[in-house]
């Protein structure tokens, strides 16, 4: 078994006890987190140790998994991996893309694993409709949030965009090669709402939407690829699959949907499916995954690179926005 302790106690944190407590690959050793009020508290719920220093905890472990404040996520990391620890960290990997790349070389040289919280691709709609996404030319996504004051210290584009432009990085064979973006801020310091144009070397563009001041949630993403739209609700946990299928025939089923093309080019079938979705705990399940890739000795499913990548990307994007 892996000995692990976690890092920050919070709302997040808390859900992270609960589910390391609950893998048998994992030896949950115990946490950190300075509040003391918190420590306490979180101590007698979980009946587990708590460190007096992010040192103590690192010491005493193979894996240290970091669910701390973004802005704390460097140092954490980096004296981690400056005692040869896994590294376990929540998204955005860390504050800035140049602190990222240092973390990078850290890893490196440490030669341990270190897997980014990127949780959504552990949604098991996304889980079962990724196998579907071949080759996307064009992909819509809307994250909308009913406002909460928890997160507005960094903009809805660090918030909230973030899920959404690493899911279109890992579907998305292919370079960015320019974005365009606008943004506003309406109830906080930074910007509350955001949209995102990315366009890629291979064609593909990606139209990203994030707001955290909506009347309702909504965490949707719809992909559009020659041979089918695919509809992920990330929400509801519910995919739609669209196909289309060359008839030289009327359908049997009346109630088919047909397109007919005109001009003698012939018509084309709609065919809905709804694949199966198998239930699962998606952080439960990323913390696994991470358990088995330092076990196997194989890349993690979101790799430090993929953190980075989806950091930098983020940036270029408040750039445009800043002007």
């Amino acid at each position: 078994m892996l000995k692990i302790g976690v890092l920050g106690a919070g709302h997040l944190g808390k859900i992270h006890l609960k589910c390391l407590a609950g893998l048998d690959k994992y030896n949950l050793v115990g946490f950190y987190d300075p509040n003391e009020q918190t420590s306490v508290r979180v101590a007698e719920e979980f009946n587990i140790k708590r460190f007096d220093s992010v040192q103590q905890l690192i010491e005493a472990v193979d894996v240290v998994d970091i669910v701390t404040p973004t802005v704390s996520h460097f140092e954490c990391a980096s004296e981690s991996l400056r005692k040869a620890r896994h590294v376990f960290i929540e998204k955005p990997i860390v504050a800035t893309p140049d602190q990222a790349r240092e973390l990078i070389e850290l890893a490196k040289e440490a030669g341990v694993k270190v897997q980014v919280g990127h949780v959504e691709r552990f949604n098991p709609a996304f889980l079962a409709a990724r196998p579907l996404i071949m080759q996307p030319m064009f992909i819509e996504t809307h994250r909308l949030a009913v406002f909460n004051p928890r997160g507005t210290d960094v903009p809805v584009v660090l918030d909230l965009m973030i899920h959404d432009i690493d899911i279109v990085l890992s579907v998305v064979n292919s370079e960015v090669k320019k974005i365009s973006a606008s943004g506003v801020a309406i109830v906080s310091d930074t910007h509350d709402i955001a949209n995102a144009r990315i366009e890629f070397v291979n064609g593909c563009v990606a139209n990203l939407t994030a707001s955290r001041i909506s009347m309702k949630n909504m965490r949707k993403s719809r992909f559009f690829q020659r041979d089918a739209y695919i509809a992920v609700d990330f929400l509801k946990k519910d995919i739609e699959v669209v196909r289309m299928k060359d008839i030289r025939e009327e359908p049997e089923n009346q109630l088919a949907m047909v397109i007919d093309l005109g001009e003698g080019k012939g018509k084309k079938e709609l065919i809905l499916q709804k694949p199966e979705i198998l239930p699962n705990n998606a952080i439960m399940t990323e913390l696994e995954s991470f358990a088995n890739a330092i076990q196997l000795n194989v890349p993690p499913p979101v790799t430090i690179y993929d953190g980075f990548r989806a950091l930098d990307v983020a940036y270029r994007i408040l750039e445009k926005i800043a002007g």
